[in-house]
């Protein structure tokens, strides 16, 4: 892989990752709830769900979706309502409220475990994500050199961006908090990104093979 098509791939996989989607709204939403720390964890699950996501691509199974209408549409299913529940729990998170003076208002942290599988489980059941990779690794991978070295090179690169374009959405979340020190603040804040959730899971019903690949 020559450097200068290393750094169109770097350009490519900036744009791609500073896109609105699930994956930052996740972000922005855990950020903002249980700061930027903890919401390392999610975003660490985050980066499995997209490698297993570059995998998919690099191993053309991706490719699959693109001629099977059945496992498109099934694909598409199991990712848009595994979003419309995340988006449902996060409407209906617990506050935590506490009982001594001084003491604010917080959402319920989930454990580092869950925080881990649901970033995960964001990014893996994506199936415009895979698409995408599908479309997109292609025109980076030169036919005449070994195939796992550049993968593994696009992967990480790709990784490294997402990481710290996430823990800036994250990041910038966080630094509202001192906005949302109220239960009703707070509940307001979980239905705000919680509906955005529901909405982009609504929306991938909408999707189409021929969209999705373009």
């Amino acid at each position: 892989m020559s450097f200068a098509t290393w750094i169109t791939f770097v350009i490519a996989a900036t744009i791609i990752a500073i896109s609105p989607g699930s994956g930052a709204v996740l972000s922005m939403s855990h950020g903002l709830s249980y700061g930027v720390k903890k919401t390392s964890a999610t975003i660490a699950g985050l980066q499995l769900g997209l490698l297993l996501v570059l995998a998919i691509a690099g191993a053309g199974v991706g490719s699959l979706l693109l001629a099977s209408e059945v496992v498109f549409s099934v694909v598409k299913t199991v990712g848009a309502l595994y979003l419309i529940w995340l988006g449902l729990s996060q409407w209906r998170a617990k506050v935590q409220i506490g009982d001594r003076a001084g003491v604010t208002a917080q959402s319920v942290l989930p454990s580092v475990r869950k925080r881990v599988m649901t970033g995960f489980l964001t990014n893996a059941t994506n199936p415009k994500g895979i698409i995408f990779m599908v479309a997109v690794l292609p025109q980076f991978i030169s036919q005449s050199a070994p195939l796992l070295p550049q993968l593994g090179i696009l992967a990480v690169t790709m990784c490294v961006i997402d990481l710290c374009v996430m823990h800036s959405y994250a990041f910038l979340a966080s630094s509202m908090q001192r906005f949302f020190r109220d239960a009703g603040a707070l509940k307001k804040q979980n239905r705000v990104f919680g509906g955005l959730l529901m909405l982009i899971g609504s929306a991938l019903f909408f999707v189409k093979r021929g969209a999705a690949h373009a």
